[in-house]
């Protein structure tokens, strides 16, 4: 008899599912009704799996609408949950996957800002930021070795206390800036020394990460958005060796090829013919794009 009537049920659970996946049969688009079936079927196949009781679909519900309520021009909680759950670095290794010889990429993060400020070779992009100043510099070339001339790069990153710009009030820019590599494919700019820093905590994801017992850090790093004809956009970060936070980055987002060495300088002349008058640091990140195979 229970055998029988737990045959039943399951049947009317897949009728359901079956239902509703018929619902996109006559969708015009190929890709929308793809994805649209997929996702129904894992998703009605995720309430199977757990028995997801109304009580807990109410709160998934409400976690959702807080999220959205959360987010506005300044703040994506939606993209911290999705970076949370590991499913930005998933979309990464889907459409950005590795290529031999070319520069890793990782999460993209909710901070990036359209309308950061050009700066010159050599600039910097601090505007004031609170770190140690720190001279970044490297190259970038395709993955057959060319100089890339005029590549745009986009770079963006917390200062000393953990902060973006845009979590301050405002229309502070400070921490990021872009510029283009030169004939020779170099690139040089100041900025601040990476810090480590919690992602935002006070919303639902951080309700989340504390009920799951997990730390909300992010080890220091410095954001790069690297584009040119010819190549695939990259967007990565480079790591700062020895943070604490590498083998537990709350967003998933470390390889060991982006993590590269601060050099820690005293008082005197930089590279590029400043003379400093407070301790500094220089990192240097080489950059290798991969082809752009679909033009």
């Amino acid at each position: 008899m229970s055998i029988s009537a737990e045959s039943d049920a399951d049947q009317q659970e897949r009728a359901v599912t079956d239902k509703v996946v018929a619902s996109f049969d006559t969708t015009a688009s190929p890709r929308l009704r793809e994805v649209m079936q997929s996702l129904v079927r894992h998703l009605h196949a995720f309430a199977r799996d757990v028995r997801l009781t109304q009580a807990e679909w109410e709160a998934g519900i409400e976690f959702l609408t807080r999220t959205g309520h959360i987010t506005d021009e300044r703040r994506q909680e939606f993209i911290l949950l999705s970076d949370v759950l590991g499913l930005s670095m998933l979309t990464v290794a889907i459409n950005a996957p590795a290529t031999a010889g070319a520069t890793e990429s990782t999460v993209y993060g909710p901070f990036f800002v359209d309308a950061a400020p050009e700066i010159p070779f050599g600039g910097d992009i601090a505007g004031g930021a609170s770190g140690t100043p720190c001279l970044v510099e490297g190259t970038v070339r395709s993955a057959d070795g060319t100089p890339v001339r005029g590549a745009r790069i986009d770079v963006w990153e917390a200062d000393d206390d953990g902060f973006y710009d845009v979590q301050y009030d405002g229309d502070r820019i400070a921490g990021r800036g872009w510029l283009r590599s030169d004939d020779d494919g170099r690139y040089r700019f100041w900025s601040v020394v990476p810090a480590p820093y919690p992602i935002p905590a006070d919303g639902p994801v951080g309700d989340l990460l504390t009920a799951a017992g997990r730390s909300p850090m992010r080890p220091a790093h410095l954001h790069f958005k690297v584009a040119a004809p010819g190549h695939r956009t990259l967007i990565t970060h480079v790591f700062v060796a020895g943070d604490e936070h590498l083998d537990h980055d709350a967003v998933f987002g470390v390889k060991d090829s982006l993590v590269v060495d601060v050099v820690r300088e005293g008082p005197g002349d930089a590279p590029d013919g400043t003379t400093r008058t407070e301790p500094w640091a220089r990192i240097r990140f080489d950059i290798v794009l991969a082809p752009d195979h679909e033009g």
